[in-house]
C-alpha cells in the first residue's frame, strides 16, 4: 500500500478544478453536487442547502464557493447564474486519480 492510498491519518486535499466560461465572475453561483459510485455511474446527491433561487437550484455567494471541498467521491458544479461561467471541483476518487489504467489488448 503506498502513503497515498493510507486512508487513516490522511490529511491531504486531492481535487481536480475545472474553470469554464469566464471563471469565478458573478456573486451568486447555482450549485449542484454528484456523487462518484463504484460502478463509473454518477447521480445527484441530495442537496441539504437552504438557500435556493426562483428556479430551485441551490445558491452560494463567491465567497462560499472558492471554500468549496468536494469529498473523495463528490463532483460539485458551481454555475454563473449571470455570466454562466464557473468551476467545477472532483474528489480525489471522483476524478480516477487512484484508478488502474492498465489497457488490455
Amino acid at each position: 500500500m503506498t502513503a497515498a492510498m493510507a486512508m487513516p491519518g490522511n490529511t491531504a486535499a486531492t481535487f481536480i478544478i475545472h474553470f469554464f466560461g469566464p471563471g469565478l465572475a458573478d456573486d451568486r453561483y447555482a450549485v449542484e453536487k454528484f456523487r462518484a459510485l463504484a460502478d463509473g455511474d454518477i447521480r445527484r446527491c441530495p442537496d441539504p442547502a437552504p438557500a435556493r433561487d426562483k428556479a430551485g437550484y441551490a445558491t452560494a455567494t463567491l465567497k462560499a464557493v472558492r471554500e468549496m471541498r468536494p469529498a473523495r467521491t463528490e463532483i460539485i458544479v458551481c454555475t454563473g447564474l449571470k455570466t454562466r461561467g464557473g468551476v467545477q471541483i472532483w474528489g480525489d476518487i471522483a476524478s480516477g486519480l487512484f484508478h488502474d489504467r492498465r489497457q488490455k489488448g
